[in-house]
């Protein structure tokens, strides 16, 4: 299914009524559809700018400054091996390698069985305890050939389904506001008090 299906669609409508401007929600509606698809679906974006009132256009030029956002199928694990400078240093490079070897495919590649997707990463801020990479934005540190050789083995044997979801998992517990704790959809330019946050009555 490319567009939200119902309960998405529902999910995305409760997200959209937080927002004075109904398009100010388009990043967290991106993320449930690749959630629910694994990827950004032409349809989808058809469908996102029609709950928010943009252009599919518009929602791909939103989508597309974003890395973690993608256009086309990638496998269950989306596996970013970090390159830059401080990993390089410490054996990105030869850690690739071993990677593209251990999986059968080149970097940018997707398994044939459609459970890995190997890809180059920029910095992933966490320089200390280079090489780093992630498996669905999940951090790994300090990652040595038999470490990645574990990671993979565990994966496809399902060991760590309760600490790395299939990609487009954002999270794992949805965002929920209490009703009280509700600040109120409001255009900027109406409103004229200040924050309540801000003249100290704010329950905290």
């Amino acid at each position: 299914m490319s567009r939200l299906n119902e309960t998405n669609t529902k999910l995305a409508r409760e997200i959209i009524s937080r927002y004075p401007r109904p398009k100010s929600a388009l990043i967290p509606l991106l993320h449930i559809s690749q959630e629910q698809n694994g990827y950004i679906t032409r349809e989808a974006m058809q469908h996102l700018g029609e709950l928010v009132g943009v252009t599919s256009a518009e929602v791909y030029g939103t989508a597309t400054f974003y890395e973690m956002f993608k256009f086309e199928p990638v496998g269950k694990y989306l596996i970013n091996i970090c390159g830059t400078m401080s990993c390089a240093l410490m054996g990105a490079h030869e850690l690739m390698q071993h990677a593209e070897k251990k999986l059968g495919v080149k970097a940018g590649g997707t398994t044939p069985d459609g459970v890995f997707t190997l890809a180059h990463a920029e910095c992933q801020a966490a320089c200390t305890e280079a090489p780093t990479l992630q498996v669905n934005y999940r951090y790994r540190l300090r990652v040595t050939p038999a470490d990645f050789d574990k990671l993979v083995d565990d994966l496809k044997d399902g060991k760590l389904g309760d600490e790395i979801p299939q990609h487009g998992v954002l999270a794992k517990v949805r965002q929920v506001i209490a009703p009280e704790r509700e600040v109120g959809a409001k255009a900027p330019e109406d409103v004229n008090d200040a924050p309540a946050w801000l003249d100290g009555k704010a329950a905290l």
